[in-house]
């Protein structure tokens, strides 16, 4: 499977983010929260057979990490470890999700404690949502 993050996998749509935040399931793990969605036809997103991407966005609030070079850091950290591992929820979906990633903590965190993290998220979210792996 393609580990690049491309501009059609980036969560965009105002209106798709709106509803995510009105309607979305929640999963934590500490320090991160991941608010997923499954994507209808009725959504102003194209959903294709053979494109099953996950339209995906991180968030890193001001309110907790006051520095934007910071914020840019913790952002860029998750976008690695999800593009890294999104083949684990990738690989079975039949269904297309958005999802963000929001991070909850006034400290600092590595990147091996970011992989760890995601890992466990997007395992719960394999979980949740019953996406089966296709061998």
């Amino acid at each position: 499977m393609e580990e690049g993050f491309k501009k059609h996998e980036k969560l965009k749509s105002k209106i798709l983010i709106d509803k995510l935040f009105a309607e979305g399931i929640s999963i934590k793990n500490y320090p991160l929260r991941l608010v997923y969605i499954p994507i209808t036809s009725q959504d102003s997103v194209t959903v294709s057979a053979k494109n099953r991407y996950f339209k995906t966005g991180f968030s890193v609030p001001k309110k907790f990490i006051k520095t934007a070079v910071q914020r840019n850091r913790i952002k860029r950290l998750m976008r690695e470890s999800f593009r890294k591992n999104k083949y684990i929820v990738m690989t079975g979906a039949k269904q297309q999700y958005a999802l963000m990633f929001i991070y909850l903590s006034r400290e600092d965190i590595s990147q091996i404690k970011m992989e760890q993290l995601m890992l466990n998220l997007l395992e719960r979210l394999k979980q949740k949502e019953k996406i089966s792996v296709l061998k």
